[in-house]
This record gives structure tokens, sequence and C-alpha cells, in this order.
């Protein structure tokens, strides 16, 4: 049986649009379903293309578990300002994942609903990176 969703790595999906990480986070909870805390965003505040640092904290904070949360998504200068904002200690706890978003998300999920660790999420949804 797999670990209940506070005992899992949390995924946090963040797209510059808004549809690609809805869609994502859809389907990673049909393939994953609810073992995995799961959070996306993206956008503009504005409702165009883009990121908001503050949407960033709000899906790390619905997604948070004390075993962390991964961070995929192409947004990695808005995502490293909602960590350092955020701060210690649960900004030990938060990885940037340099993956494909849908890709990198399906399997993160996937690592992480068996109760791996966050490393261990982090390097499976790292493997699909190109060199």
């Amino acid at each position: 049986m797999n670990a209940q969703p506070e005992s899992n790595v949390g995924i946090v999906i963040v797209s510059h649009s808004p549809l690609v990480a809805e869609g994502t986070a859809d389907m990673v909870r049909q393939m994953v379903g609810s073992e995995v805390k799961l959070a996306w965003c993206g956008g503009d505040p504005s409702g165009g293309l883009g990121t908001s640092v503050e949407a960033i904290i709000a899906a790390i904070d619905k997604a948070w578990t004390e075993q962390g949360v991964v961070d995929l998504g192409g947004a990695e200068t808005n995502s490293e300002m909602a960590i350092e904002f955020i701060g210690a200690p649960r900004s030990d706890k938060i990885r940037i994942c340099n993956a494909p978003v849908v890709e990198g998300a399906v399997m993160a999920a996937t690592e992480a609903s068996g109760g791996a660790s966050l490393a261990a999420v982090v390097a499976t949804a790292e493997e699909l990176s190109p060199l």
C-alpha cells in the first residue's frame, strides 16, 4: 500500500501558461491519484503568459509536506525568489527540478507516491533532461 499524501514529497507544477500547468496537474492526478499533494500555477496576474512569485508561493504552501516539495517548470528565477521569500527552514526542503514539465511531473509524482525521498524524486525527474 502506498503512503499517505502527507508522508510523500509534494509536487508543484509551474508553467508560463495556466492551461499547460492545469492540464499537466490533471494528467498527474489521473495517473497517480491522491497519493501525492499536488499544486499548480501558471500565467501572470493579468491573465497573460508568465509566472508570479506570489502564485508559486501559494502553490508550494498547498503542496507542502514535511518530506519537502519539488518545483517543476520553466520559471526558475521566480521559483528561486519564491523559495527565498519562504525562507529557512522550509526552503531547505524545496527543490527546483530541471526536467520537462509534463514528463517530469508524471515521473516525480509516480516516484513520490511510493514514498521516495526528496532527492530520489528530483533524480528520477531529472533523468529525463537532455545533457
